[in-house]
């Protein structure tokens, strides 16, 4: 816990928004990190925290945030954002790519691990000096098998790797070489599924080691062990899991994959993956698995979590909110905010070079189908919520989508004088409607429409997608309304989430503008 309270330079040059002031009715809202952000992991520096997330088969990977009160998070950028840092081939599937991370602060330096289940990847170290970015190119791992990548240094300055299954090993973090063979530790209950996202700290006289078991999906649970050196051995905590909702009906769900982190008044708190199911049975989640806080203590030398639910009591700290996103990105930069994403790789040229003000996308792969599509979106983060573009295809055929993966998403298309409703789902693909338009530019926009809990029934869906035409006035020609289920991840299955966008699926599509915002 050395590093805590060494700040490097400059990290609150990237505060942004009003000064910090009373918490809404003394709670904050759960998630703190909505939509596609799995895997949390954190550290604190003096009194910042950061934060880094799983990002799969969108490039640029692992996004940073910072926080000042562990509630309110800005990106700062995305720790891989060069090809010469990571690589995701258009024949891996979607949901592989790049896994969870862990990211540490130790002797003045920020530290990255992860895996890139991808081929030509495995497990990798980035540093930085500034969690902003830039950051390294790898460090490769090659005797670190595995995923979910775990670093810790103890008192003589050995890094210690582990990894899920539980397995650990020691390492050099600056050359990436091993010293001596990997070794198994406790892996939780026995017989329990998946045990994983293991994270190990020296707190007081004990090391503890935190995993999660019984896989990502409602069986998720976090559970913990200690004992006295990094290596062990560990006793369990008598009442594990630590953390867990399978088997009750909360409307938070799937919770596991935690990290542990200290504020500066000495409260302890967790940071964790969980999903909101909505609709019927059995439940589906379509924004991703998300980052959810919760507060902890100690009791007999063990931690213990505190009540997770959707609105839970502040921290006893002021609270630093961040600027909210603007509605519309007009594109009239040379670059992007980090929170847009691309599948697998991103084009070498600006958006906006030949055209400014407006973003230029030229088709790869023949539309959304297609593993090397050019598609570049932004996660959703609201259960209800609308987007709507301007787009011109004079040159070409694309669009705006909801996308999951190949295999499951929804567009409204413009091209060739129409305007087309196209629906993926598993192997059946659909045009579902079509439209003469005018030549010109066209105003593409979907509304996505959570279901109502007073209407509830066994197969309500979670939400609806109405997908259609807006006029100049606003006003909403929908085209086709589509069920949510099928591209939530109980149908779609995976690790991701929904991500909204822009497509081009032949030739070169031009966007004015785009607008992403809660209804």
């Amino acid at each position: 816990m050395s590093d805590l309270d060494a700040r490097p330079a400059r990290l609150h040059d990237h505060r942004t928004g009003s000064a910090p002031h009373g918490w809404v009715d003394g709670t904050f809202a759960n998630p703190v990190l909505a939509g596609f952000h799995p895997d949390p992991s954190v550290c604190r520096v003096g009194e910042d925290y950061y934060l880094a997330c799983s990002s799969f088969e969108y490039f640029p990977g692992v996004p940073i945030f910072h926080s000042r009160d562990l509630v309110h998070w800005e990106q700062l950028g995305n720790a891989l954002d060069r090809p010469s840092q990571l690589t995701l081939p258009p024949g891996m599937p979607s949901s592989a790519g790049v896994y969870a991370p862990t990211l540490r602060h130790h002797d003045g330096r920020f530290w990255l691990i992860t895996t890139n289940v991808a081929p030509g990847g495995g497990n990798m170290l980035f540093t930085a000096a500034d969690p902003a970015g830039p950051w390294s190119d790898p460090v490769r791992l090659p005797g670190v098998g595995g995923i979910d990548p775990d670093l810790a240094w103890d008192e003589q300055g050995r890094c210690w790797c582990t990894v899920a299954g539980i397995q650990q090993v020691q390492l050099d973090p600056d050359t990436g070489q091993t010293v001596g063979e990997p070794r198994r530790l406790w892996s939780g209950k026995p017989g329990a599924q998946a045990p994983e996202a293991p994270h190990l700290y020296r707190i007081g006289p004990f090391w503890y080691l935190l995993i999660a078991e019984g896989g990502t999906e409602r069986g998720h649970a976090v559970s913990i062990a200690r004992g006295p050196a990094p290596d062990g051995p560990f006793e369990p905590c008598p009442d594990n899991p630590i953390l867990t909702h399978r088997g009750t009906n909360r409307p938070i769900q799937n919770t596991g994959h935690a990290d542990l982190v200290q504020a500066p008044d000495g409260s302890w708190w967790m940071v964790l993956l969980a999903v909101r199911p909505q609709g019927g049975t059995p439940g589906w989640h379509v924004l991703g698995r998300e980052t959810f806080l919760a507060p902890v203590s100690w009791g007999d030398g063990w931690p213990v979590v505190g009540e997770l639910a959707p609105v839970m009591a502040a921290p006893p700290w002021p609270a630093h909110p961040v600027a909210a996103p603007p509605v519309r990105d007009d594109f009239d930069g040379d670059r992007l905010h980090p929170r847009w994403i691309w599948v697998r790789s991103r084009p070498d040229e600006p958006p906006s070079a030949e055209r400014p003000g407006w973003l230029t996308l030229r088709a790869r792969g023949a539309g959304l189908d297609q593993p090397d599509v050019t598609f570049v979106g932004r996660r959703q983060q609201h259960q209800s919520c609308r987007s709507r573009t301007l787009v011109d295809v004079a040159g070409g055929r694309g669009g705006l989508a909801v996308r999951v993966d190949e295999a499951h998403h929804y567009e409204i298309e413009a091209g060739d004088g129409q305007v087309r409703v196209l629906a993926r789902t598993s192997s059946l693909r659909s045009t579902v409607a079509t439209r003469a338009v005018p030549d010109g530019p066209v105003r593409l926009r979907i509304d996505i429409v959570a279901c109502s809990p007073e209407h509830w029934h066994p197969r309500l869906e979670p939400d609806t997608l109405r997908l259609g035409i807006e006029d100049a006035d606003g006003t909403f020609d929908v085209l086709a309304e589509l069920d949510g289920r099928y591209l939530s991840t109980e149908v779609a299955g995976g690790f991701t989430g929904r991500v909204l966008g822009m497509y081009a699926a032949a030739g070169e599509v031009a966007f004015d503008w785009f607008d992403y915002e809660a209804v």
